[in-house]
């Protein structure tokens, strides 16, 4: 047997007698949007840091946008 096959055969027999439940909790949703809206703020600090570093905070627009007129 390769190392990957016993591994997961000793995964499966770990969780033979575990029991999970199945019904979802609106505190499960909960939680996974925090961690997701964590995530992307984390993400997002850890971008505008590195840029500040860079000496090169990024900008929306470097000009302001043409108006358009009526067609």
């Amino acid at each position: 047997m390769s190392i990957l096959e016993i591994a997961l055969a000793s995964q499966i027999w770990a969780r033979r007698g575990e029991k999970r439940p199945l019904d979802f909790d609106e505190s499960d949703g909960l939680k996974a949007l925090l961690r997701v809206a964590f995530v992307f703020l984390a993400f997002t600090l850890l971008i505008a840091g590195l840029n500040i570093a860079a000496g090169r905070p990024q900008m929306l627009a470097q000009r302001s946008a043409p108006v358009v007129t009526g067609r």
